[in-house]
């Protein structure tokens, strides 16, 4: 049983007595960035979609929220305020997650930061290092600590989250460009290299999103003509599921998935 509450060391689990049989029941999924945008929404649906979850992003207060949120949705999780870019704030976070859950059946690498919008020869150096360790490194990070244990029980699943710049260089996008080319590379590396223990690594192009780092990258642009994130969350659950297991090395546009019909 898992008890509940209280922060303890940035960390709150909470508990609820009943959770939603859908898609990804008996699933335990990771997820990062989780305060806020895609990745809160992203929470909420995976809960109701019965999975377990460990989220994570910088601000405790907002990741507090989230999870109370979660729990009165019927779901169980675990919060902890954790920077993806530091290796002793990922190594305790999977630790905690193993030793709760036992095991890590989803990964979402969604966390990440925009940085300045300035051209290259403008772009001040601790910005660029900050988008870097954040959005490239973090990834890199938590997906070597949470890969073990995948390849051990030779299953599990990872999202890595990627952008349209992520594909094609443009103007003032700078670090965040170059982080997201980045997270792209890493995806096609780590889907051939985990391939044979039958861990699947993807990676998703969100699109278009009413976020606030879509507010803050074009601050003219009316959010209302955006969908919200609630409403582009299908292939996530979808490549969290088994019914994904045959999928790897594949890159997804979020506003274009359809759910694939079965037999």
């Amino acid at each position: 049983m898992i008890a509940g509450g209280a922060w303890s060391n940035d960390v709150v689990i909470i508990e609820s007595q009943s959770s939603t049989t859908m898609h990804l029941k008996n699933k335990v999924a990771l997820i990062t960035g989780a305060s806020r945008g895609i990745g809160r929404a992203m929470a909420r649906r995976f809960a109701d979609e019965g999975a377990d979850l460990i989220i994570c992003a910088r601000h405790r207060e907002a990741l507090l929220e989230v999870a109370r949120d979660i729990e009165s949705r019927g779901g169980r999780v675990i919060a902890r305020a954790a920077d993806v870019g530091d290796r002793q704030d990922v190594h305790r976070l999977v630790a905690m997650a193993l030793e709760t859950f036992h095991r890590i059946d989803v990964l979402v690498n969604n966390a990440s930061i925009l940085g300045p919008r300035v051209e290259l020869v403008a772009y001040p150096y601790e910005e660029w290092e900050r988008v870097l360790r954040i959005n490239l490194t973090g990834t890199f990070l938590i997906t070597q600590a949470v890969a073990p244990h995948m390849m051990e029980r030779k299953c599990g699943s990872i999202i890595n989250v990627s952008s349209g710049v992520g594909v094609e260089g443009r103007p003032r996008w700078g670090a965040y460009s170059v982080s997201k080319f980045g997270v792209e590379a890493l995806t096609q590396i780590w889907s051939q290299e985990l391939r044979p223990y039958h861990v699947r690594v993807n990676v998703v192009n969100p699109g278009r999103v009413r976020t606030e780092m879509r507010r803050a990258a074009y601050p003219d642009e009316d959010p209302n003509t955006l969908p919200r994130p609630e409403e582009i969350l299908g292939v996530f659950v979808y490549l969290a599921s088994d019914e994904s297991r045959a999928i790897t090395g594949q890159r997804f546009q979020a506003q274009e998935f359809k759910w694939p019909k079965t037999e």
